[in-house]
């Protein structure tokens, strides 16, 4: 697809996170040569954000783009927090860009890069997310991952359709910056900030190199910190779904006190150890019910970490290759 030259910013920067994949990484430089068109790939302005590898490139494509950058962390700070400090660091600057989020390993496909600035051009205020229309993973992982697609639905009533591979305004930059939420989970921030965002489907490519780091315990994980993006609605649903069971015991109670003082029904044996198991019930609910309140208290009280101030704390140094 070409798109006009008019249409195209001046540069469009692309934050890369990355932990140890640096064969993956070079591969992936060196298919968006092979795969972007000259117009396009000209543009672009590739920042690593380093995780603190324990190892480094040998030898990295050069000359792809308009510029290829590594930011070097501190520490060890996770894929998602590692995306939200390149952002910020890019916010920071004084030039502001459009800024494409993909991930190093190439399963997020360079020739869907153009598919991203199209729909941005065309929507050019909303943040441009892929949907992924068809998955190439084992089928316990998109199975698993369909029932964290099921859960966050049900937990928070919002769907959750994609990943990371996105394309961010330069006018809306520093604002997600600014999103504390982006620190635990990006998609799940930008869902919470009520910022403008779009998904168009795309499919998700094969990884270049390596295997992936990604298994059953860093998926629970992943859905864990996007279900805490939106904590105080999670907590809010969860709290009237204990309410509801502390009616419905309620209901049951009363209805085996009914039956055994008001009418001449004969009474199972049974029917104590019910009355039992639904008075726990109830102080069961009413606990939790109690502990998601001072949650939900808690969670809009404390000081929100927000990675646009406090990004410089874990930037060792920006290393420029070309």
């Amino acid at each position: 697809m070409n798109l006009p030259l008019n249409s195209l910013p001046e540069r469009i920067n692309v934050v890369i996170p990355l932990f140890n994949d640096w064969q993956a990484v070079g591969l992936l430089l060196e298919r968006i040569q092979s795969v972007v068109s000259d117009q396009l790939r000209n543009r672009l302005a590739f920042l690593i954000v380093d995780d603190c590898s324990s190892t480094n490139y040998e030898a990295l494509p050069t000359n792809i783009g308009q510029s290829l950058s590594i930011l070097r962390l501190y520490r060890n700070v996770g894929h998602q927090k590692a995306i939200a400090l390149g952002l910020s660091w890019l916010a920071s600057q004084e030039e502001q860009y459009p800024t494409i989020v993909m991930d190093s390993d190439g399963e997020d496909r360079p020739e869907d890069i153009v598919h991203l600035v199209q729909r941005s051009s065309e929507k050019p205020n909303q943040i441009v997310f892929a949907h992924r229309s068809k998955r190439h993973e084992s089928l316990s992982f998109r199975v698993f991952y369909e029932i964290y697609k099921r859960a966050f639905q049900l937990l928070t009533g919002k769907v959750i359709t994609f990943g990371n591979f996105s394309l961010v305004p330069a006018s809306l930059l520093r604002k997600l910056a600014h999103v504390s939420e982006i620190w635990n989970n990006y998609p799940g921030g930008v869902i919470r900030s009520r910022l403008p965002y779009t998904a168009i489907p795309l499919e998700r490519g094969y990884r270049l190199a390596g295997r992936s780091k990604m298994n059953f315990v860093s998926l629970v994980l992943h859905g864990l910190s996007a279900v805490s993006v939106l904590i105080d609605t999670t907590a809010v649903r969860l709290t009237i779904f204990c309410i509801l069971m502390m009616a419905f015991s309620l209901f049951g109670i009363g209805t085996v006190f009914y039956m055994r003082f008001f009418t001449s029904l004969i009474i199972p044996g049974w029917a104590t150890y019910l009355v039992i198991s639904l008075l726990i019930v109830i102080l069961q609910a009413f606990l939790i019910s109690l502990l998601l309140v001072f949650t939900v208290l808690s969670y809009r009280t404390q000081i929100q970490f927000i990675p646009a101030r406090q990004f410089g704390d874990f930037v060792e140094r920006l290393e420029r290759l070309y």
